[in-house]
């Protein structure tokens, strides 16, 4: 087994990486009081591995942040022996299940350094991480993430899925377009609970200084994209299936900012060798459908939205005076005064705010996380708009738009390094 720093294992944690021996394959599950869905997950988890790959020898290792309801047992409990007699399956080795508790209560980053750190000492071709919280997992899933790795030398695979139209708006409007323009790949789920990646990559991930940078690991699978990205690893993309709606309160709306762009700036100043010489973009290879769109009824407050943009403008003009350059900030507050039916946020303008915005943060203009903060109430001004764009449009319109606006990030790009180098 390879040597990897472990200060942060436990000893009884060891001791199970080192009954288990070398693997090929590694499903990493990171829980916290997940009884009630984690028993179904480990079963198709199994049952993924049985029908993809027989002959490989695989575990899956449980990084749990303080669990109170058994969660661990039920991930270690299950036997394989379980799943014969109705999949009529034969593995040809062992198929191991251990578990850590890292902590007393959950943490993202955590949880993922200890299952990289699993992945090293094992020695790991390829490996998954899944959310324990994926109710729609199917078998196929493990192959779909782990095929591409362990079979044709991929580094990392981000999953594709059918979304609503409306669904992960920050994620359509800001970081698959932004992204996109920064490194010049299109991948549609930069962030995501489930993704599979090489043990190389796993290893060049966990010798990053980001263990101990203050931020806990916040937003740390888009750490893991972005660093491969920026390393210039194999990346490709395999679709999924529909992805599971999650309900959220406006409340949700800035840690979201916090985790997905906060990330999305953080690691500005690190890749700009790789990102200022990229221009245009291309899609990676992609297994199965780039994206999906579904355009089922789904109920959206937009008068809330744009109220929260209007009042935002106003209550936040002197940190915006720090943040943008004046006629951002003008014509901002020009279209704060417009009624609903009037009122238009357009892409442009939104790329160059997006733009400005990310070259404060790196001057730290103000506070770091008050630059984050801030662009919450304005984004809630972009999200009214696609809606109203969108509210009758057909699947091909809405990805037409967002194309539109991805053309943008890609065309203002020239923008974002006039200041990034006037950066004082």
């Amino acid at each position: 087994m390879k040597l990897a720093d472990e200060s942060f294992l436990t000893d009884d944690f060891l001791r199970q990486l080192i009954n288990v021996g070398e693997v090929d394959i590694l499903v990493g599950l990171p829980t916290h009081n997940n009884a009630k869905t984690v028993g179904p997950i480990i079963h198709t988890i199994r049952s993924g591995i049985l029908r993809g790959f027989p002959r490989a020898r695989a575990v899956i290792v449980n990084a749990d942040g303080g669990s109170r309801d058994g969660t661990p047992e039920l991930v270690t409990g299950i036997s394989i022996d379980d799943l014969r007699p109705a999949s009529n399956l034969r593995a040809l080795r062992t198929l191991h299940s251990i578990s850590t508790r890292y902590a007393s209560s959950p943490a993202s980053g955590v949880a993922l350094r200890t299952i990289l750190a699993a992945a090293e000492l094992l020695r790991a071709k390829a490996c998954v991480v899944l959310s324990p919280e994926s109710a729609n997992i199917e078998p196929e899933w493990l192959s779909k993430l782990l095929h591409p790795i362990y079979d044709d030398g991929f580094d990392l695979v981000t999953p594709t899925y059918r979304r609503h139209r409306f669904e992960g708006l920050l994620i359509t409007n800001l970081l698959y377009p932004m992204t996109r323009a920064l490194y010049g790949l299109r991948i549609r789920e930069a962030y995501s609970p489930e993704f599979g990646f090489s043990g190389r990559l796993g290893s060049q991930f966990l010798g990053q200084n980001i263990w101990s940078d203050g931020t806990h690991g916040a937003g740390v699978e888009l750490r893991f994209t972005l660093a491969a990205l920026a390393g210039r690893y194999l990346v490709c993309q395999s679709f999924l299936g529909e992805k599971e709606r999650i309900e959220r309160s406006a409340a949700d709306l800035v840690p979201a900012v916090r985790q997905i762009v906060g990330t999305l700036f953080s690691a500005l100043e690190s890749g700009f060798p790789v990102w200022s010489a990229v221009a245009g973009s291309q899609t990676p290879p992609t297994n199965g459908a780039e994206h999906g769109v579904l355009l089922e009824p789904l109920r959206v407050n937009r008068k809330r939205l744009r109220d929260m943009f209007s009042t935002g403008v106003a209550e936040l003009e002197t940190v915006f005076q720090s943040i943008l350059s004046p006629s951002t900030l003008v014509e901002l507050q020009r279209i704060a005064r417009l009624g609903e039916e009037e009122f238009h946020y357009p892409a442009e303008l939104w790329v160059r705010t997006v733009y400005e915005f990310a070259a404060s943060y790196q001057k730290s203009v103000i506070s770091r996380d008050h630059i984050i903060q801030a662009l919450a109430p304005l984004f809630r001004g972009r999200a009214f708009t696609f809606l109203m764009e969108n509210r009758n449009a057909s699947g091909d319109e809405v990805e037409n738009n967002i194309e539109a606006l991805c053309l943008e990030f890609e065309r203002l790009k020239p923008y974002l390094l006039q200041l990034w180098k006037s950066r004082e």
